[in-house]
């Protein structure tokens, strides 16, 4: 039985990977400073497992600590070393993670995810484990009109966020050219995950009002929030709205699983691909799909363009169906129907 260490286990993306790599079997250890996400995610993780299987739980281990801190980090593996439970890979997943804050507080986002990294790398290599699979971004490329978007197009950020993002893909790029017959990276570059799990007992629970257009659209439905605003109505789509590429959370957590299996399997190498549905949805799209399957009505306006947006993202994913053999299999309906049920079944997030 292999065992991962998943940074940022307890937010969103992370405890669905947590919980899809307990089903397959991993001991997994958790690191997470809690700053936007619950100690409840946990929890909850383990009702869902109690269904299944109650020994599958027992392979779950947590620590809180930030990445900033390098000894928190050691402490991690100084756990795992005393339950003889060596890490044979890490799923980095912890950062800040908003396009907007980012712009706002760039400082606090150089450190958090690219110092955090770099002092997650420097204890990786003190106790000989090279494999780690990042969570890059859609936020690296430089935007385009209406093409989809593939890995060898040009990086251009616009935003802190994704700059962040592009420095981390190249110091692991570094790290492996200076060692190359011993890291196994993969760095999987999201678009836009959304939605929650079947059960409705995990999903995104953003600290304070959410910054992304989906968890804005439950709380609207839900009455804590009175309508969306919508950042333009002129961009260069077919309803004048920006055009997004949702990947169901779920589907993106099997994916980190597929991308973690291809590295065990295969020899020392880098990979960066794209984790994304290659199907567009405009913000007005979503919302009318949103109120037509679940039955409510999402009031929203018209406001000016955000600093650091495009108007059309959407993934090329054909690397990753080829190479990890892993495909989307949830569609834009099943996504409006799972992020409902999480807010319905969870008004205030992981405070209900």
């Amino acid at each position: 039985m292999k065992s991962i260490l998943v940074t940022g286990g307890a937010g969103f993306i992370g405890s669905h990977t947590s919980l899809v790599l307990l089903e397959k079997g991993f001991e997994i250890f958790v690191i997470d400073s809690f700053v936007n996400s619950s100690l409840k995610s946990i929890e909850r993780i383990s009702l869902i497992l109690d269904e299944k299987d109650k020994v599958l739980k027992e392979r779950l281990h947590l620590l809180k600590g930030d990445l900033k801190n390098q000894s928190d980090i050691e402490s991690v593996f100084i756990m795992s070393q005393k339950l003889n439970k060596r890490i044979d890979a890490v799923i980095h997943l912890a950062g800040l993670k908003s396009v907007a804050d980012s712009i706002l507080n760039p400082i606090s986002y150089w450190e958090n995810n690219v110092l955090g990294t770099i002092n997650l790398l420097k204890i990786m290599e003190k106790y000989n484990c090279r494999n780690i699979v990042f969570s890059s971004s859609a936020t690296v490329y430089k935007a385009n009109s209406d093409k989809l978007l593939n890995e060898n197009d040009i990086c251009k950020p616009i935003n802190p966020y994704g700059h962040t993002k592009l420095t981390i893909e190249g110091i692991l790029c570094d790290l492996y050219n200076s060692k190359p017959f011993e890291w196994k990276i993969a760095s999987l570059r999201y678009f836009n995950p959304v939605g929650a799990h079947e059960s409705g007992l995990i999903g995104e629970d953003p600290s304070g009002k959410p910054n992304n257009i989906y968890p804005q659209i439950t709380k609207v439905a839900i009455g804590e929030i009175d309508e969306i605003k919508i950042f333009g109505s002129d961009w260069p789509t077919n309803d004048g709205t920006g055009v997004r590429d949702y990947i169901h959370v779920m589907d993106l957590a099997e994916g980190h699983l597929s991308a973690l299996n291809y590295l065990f399997k295969e020899k020392p190498q880098i990979l960066t691909m794209n984790l994304g549905t290659g199907k567009g949805t405009s913000v007005l799209e979503l919302i009318k799909t949103f109120e037509n399957i679940n039955n409510v009505k999402i009031p929203h306006s018209f406001v000016n363009r955000r600093s650091g947006d495009n108007a059309f993202v959407v993934a090329d994913n054909s690397l990753a169906k080829n190479i990890l053999n892993w495909s989307p299999i949830r569609n834009i309906e099943e996504i409006c129907i799972d992020g409902w049920s999480w807010q319905q079944k969870n008004p205030n997030g992981y405070r209900s």
